[in-house]
């Protein structure tokens, strides 16, 4: 269960004892205009996939909060799910760390994957939240056509949907998520075979994070790509057959969750709901192969 993979950071600068002599004296040599210049480097940092645990509450819930921002959803009792079902999706933390390292927090929680059946869950607050979120957004943003699937589906208990939520830190690379996804399809066939929850599900449905440019033209419209924070997720998107955006620009979103900028470009922050058939998930996976494999 465990992977590795980069951390990509704006740092201070690297340790100085992994750095040449010749290095060590050009640095004393700067001048304080120099000094003063921002240094990118790249720091490797490894991390690994562990099943959620009690202990992981305070770091799951935060990155649901990102997710769903001001949104009316009880995300204390959303992460207790996740927990309860620990045979269904893991949480990303930092390797092991030597004893001398200077981490203040070595159980920090880094990202989180799990998928929740909502359909077996019907009745339970936050799911019914979850519910009354989407459908009321699709129903102010969409045609009636695009509403009438979310809501068969949402309603209709002959064909489950699970929830798929994957957040992590926005400097944590994409690559984490192959290992992750496998992982998780792995652990649903597996609860499927004993019924367990999130085992079968028909139907994945998936809450993005996306931002789009918000320059607008001399003519015509506003127009912009839209962007994933978590890149993989543009492959859903691209296999749904019911899917909208809705504006969170006005909850305090930071777009990204992060210090990345787009060559300075204002972003305006939404969410992309997609519902995507469980059956072409072999698809997704070999998207995310060819685009995630080192």
């Amino acid at each position: 269960m465990a992977s590795s993979a980069k951390r990509r950071a704006v740092g201070t600068g690297e340790n100085p004892e992994d750095s040449d002599d010749s290095l060590d004296e050009g640095l004393e040599e700067e001048d304080d205009e120099d000094s003063e210049e921002e240094i990118n480097e790249e720091v490797v940092v490894d991390f690994e996939a562990h099943a959620i645990c009690d202990n992981d509450f305070s770091g799951v819930k935060k990155l649901l909060q990102q997710l769903f921002l001001k949104a009316h959803v009880n995300t204390s009792e959303l992460t207790d799910i996740i927990i309860q079902q620990s045979h269904i999706g893991s949480v990303i933390k930092q390797a092991e760390l030597p004893d001398d390292s200077d981490e203040e927090d070595p159980d920090e929680v880094f990202g989180v994957i799990s998928i929740l059946n909502l359909t077996e869950r019907k009745g339970v607050e936050c799911v019914e939240q979850i519910k009354e979120l989407i459908l009321g957004q699709c129903e102010k943003l969409c045609p009636a056509g695009v509403l009438e699937q979310f809501e068969k589906v949402l309603h209709d208990g002959s064909q489950s949907v699970g929830l798929l939520l994957s957040e992590r830190f926005i400097n944590v690379p994409p690559q984490i998520a192959l290992p992750l996804y496998r992982q998780l399809l792995e652990e649903m066939a597996e609860a499927q075979k004993t019924n367990k929850p999130s085992g079968k599900c028909h139907y994945c449905l998936l809450i993005s994070k996306t931002c789009q440019e918000t320059k607008k033209p001399a003519r015509g419209p506003p127009k912009g790509e839209l962007l994933f924070v978590n890149a993989e997720e543009e492959f859903f998107y691209e296999q749904a057959v019911a899917k909208f955006n809705y504006s969170v620009q006005g909850e305090a979103d930071s777009c990204l969750t992060g210090r990345w900028s787009f060559d300075d470009v204002p972003m305006k922050p939404f969410r992309t709901v997609c519902l995507v058939p469980m059956d072409r998930m072999p698809f997704i996976m070999d998207k995310l192969k060819e685009y995630l494999t080192l």
